[in-house]
């Protein structure tokens, strides 16, 4: 599964100063939209729960699979998964002494809870195709069971989004509604309770909009973590994001929702000998969700000539100093499957002009484009509020497609806005700018399979947020999925990236990479490049 990824005045600092040496305060640009595990993609939710949730499996920064709530990674060499007909078993033992927060064990039960959860219609839930495919639990004890799936996939022990949920806090407000649980869960009503946390810390505070607080989890069994306080402030505006640094609020700002590269670069020329700027290059797909049920993008020569509209490559030299590639499809260079060869689209506003011509809007008065109803050619496009990056980019397309007489209006919304109604609901009109923050070799089933659009009937469960429909491309994500052989499986890949390029589900813009800005005395953060975030592995941060 995919995560998606205010004020300018400077914040009272609610951290002690970074000599206390057992405290520490992260500065980050959106705040979540929810706290539950399985509800939204937002990746501001997922970097706060890494604190405080671990999954049973994850990609570490080294982009391997490992354990991180399960005693043993199963696979088909170590006998703890076996192919039965078509599908597989895979057997689990969760750590022996895994806890939520509030002294009871994490066992079989919640994993039950989390699958019935999950599978059930109008839960709401992400990633609803990987429960869907579970057909049955078989629970041997407290700590062991066994997942019985419908297909042997290449990934088949990545159950990275089986994220648990606490059956002894969860389970009465899920069967007492379940159309109505994502409103109900406790994870935003009762979000300090400890019992919702397994991870080396817990959240005692929550300030809508504006922080959250950390403390250690008294139950947890692994490495003692460094911090007795952490606290996750939000600034949604990068510029005061920055100043709140600079002036002591914040000890430093997470890579992962953090400056845009451009800023960074600048603030390292500035202040590098205070603080350490370390540049990863990840799994981030910056690029324009195109709502396909609009009849103006609907048509496919009019999203062909929206792409030759813009010159990316200036784009990307002026604004990001060339560090960040263009885009040509969605898997990015760094990831194994990458196809070089796909269709481009490069800078040529005449072909544009043309497609535009051939596709009934002809340019008019000023230049403007209109069909023979006089209907004009304007499009809104909407984005995240206060990433001065993202505003800049936005604009520069605003632009460009001007010159050839498109017209773009622009909306800035703030995030947990953003996604967690326009985008999750399918309320842009026309196209939505973010990124998607992928794991190693992601299948995009949840963005680009048709059983994935977000329906009010589905309690918007899914990521195809385009309403994108393609048979073929159906077929390619079940094939790839179910392909062991790399060869083989890379040349479905291929295909894929191809069909991708051509039918324009959405307009690819660049590769992102993330931008961390460190204190020099903290030790131990390690980007990992991918959706799994570093503080996944906060045991081992620390202060020297």
């Amino acid at each position: 599964m995919r995560r998606l990824i205010l004020a300018l005045l400077l914040l009272p600092c609610l951290a002690q100063p970074a000599s206390a040496k057992d405290e520490l305060a992260i500065g980050v640009t959106q705040f979540p939209a929810t706290l539950h595990p399985a509800i939204e993609s937002m990746l501001a939710k997922s970097y706060v729960l890494a604190f405080a949730h671990r999954p049973i499996t994850a990609y570490d920064a080294g982009w391997q699979l490992v354990c991180m709530l399960c005693e043993r990674l199963p696979t088909i060499e170590n006998g703890l998964a076996k192919a039965e007909g078509k599908g597989v078993a895979i057997t689990y033992t969760l750590k022996a002494d895994a806890k939520w927060a509030d002294g009871t064990p994490v066992t079989t039960a919640d994993v039950v809870f989390t699958w019935e959860v999950g599978k059930h219609p109008q839960s709401g839930v992400a990633s609803a195709e990987l429960f869907r495919r579970i057909q049955r639990i078989d629970v041997k004890d407290a700590k062991t069971f066994t997942l019985h799936l419908d297909r042997l996939s290449f990934d088949y022990n990545a159950v990275n989004d089986f994220r648990l949920l606490p059956a002894h806090i969860e389970k009465a407000r899920f069967a007492a509604a379940p159309a109505e649980y994502r409103n109900r869960t406790a994870y935003d009503q009762d979000s300090t309770n400890p019992g919702l946390y397994n991870g080396p810390y817990r959240i005692s505070v929550v300030v809508q909009g504006s922080h959250v607080v950390l403390e250690p989890n008294a139950y947890w069994a692994g490495p003692r973590p460094a911090f007795r306080r952490l606290v996750i402030r939000a600034v949604e505006n990068t510029a005061a994001l920055e100043a709140n640094l600079l002036a002591g609020g914040v000890d430093m700002i997470a890579g992962e929702l953090g400056l845009p590269l451009d800023q960074a670069i600048a603030f390292e020329k500035r202040n590098g000998a205070r603080f350490a700027v370390v540049y990863k290059p990840s799994l981030v797909y910056e690029h324009l969700d195109v709502n396909q049920s609009n009849p103006v993008l609907a048509d496919r020569g009019v999203r062909h000539a929206l792409m030759h509209a813009l010159d990316r490559e200036a784009l990307s030299k002026q604004l990001f100093d060339g560090r960040q590639p263009v885009a040509h499809s969605l898997v990015p260079p760094l990831d194994w499957v990458f196809a070089g060869d796909v269709p481009a689209y490069p800078y040529d506003p005449a072909k544009a002009a043309a497609l535009l011509d051939a596709a009934g809007w002809k340019a008019g008065a000023g230049g403007m484009r209109r069909n023979d109803k006089g209907e004009a050619l304007a499009l809104e496009l909407g984005t995240t509020a206060g990433n001065r990056s993202r505003e800049l980019v936005a604009q520069v397309l605003q632009s460009q497609w001007r010159k050839v007489g498109v017209e773009v209006r622009l909306k800035s919304e703030p995030p947990r806005v953003f996604f967690g109604e326009t985008v999750t609901r399918r309320k842009f009109p026309h196209l939505a700018m973010f990124a998607w923050y992928s794991a190693p070799e992601s299948v995009p089933r949840s963005t680009l399979h048709s059983g994935m659009i977000p329906t009010a009937e589905n309690n918007w469960s899914g990521q195809n947020y385009t309403g994108y429909a393609n048979p073929r491309m159906d077929a390619l994500i079940d094939a790839i999925e179910t392909e062991l052989d790399r060869p083989r499986r890379k040349a479905l890949w291929r295909e894929l990236q191809h069909l991708y390029a051509t039918d324009l589900p959405a307009l690819p813009l660049y590769f992102r990479a993330d931008a961390f800005i460190l204190p020099k005395g903290l030790k131990g953060v390690e980007p990992t490049g991918h959706q799994d975030p570093s503080p996944l592995w906060v045991e081992s941060w620390r202060w020297e």
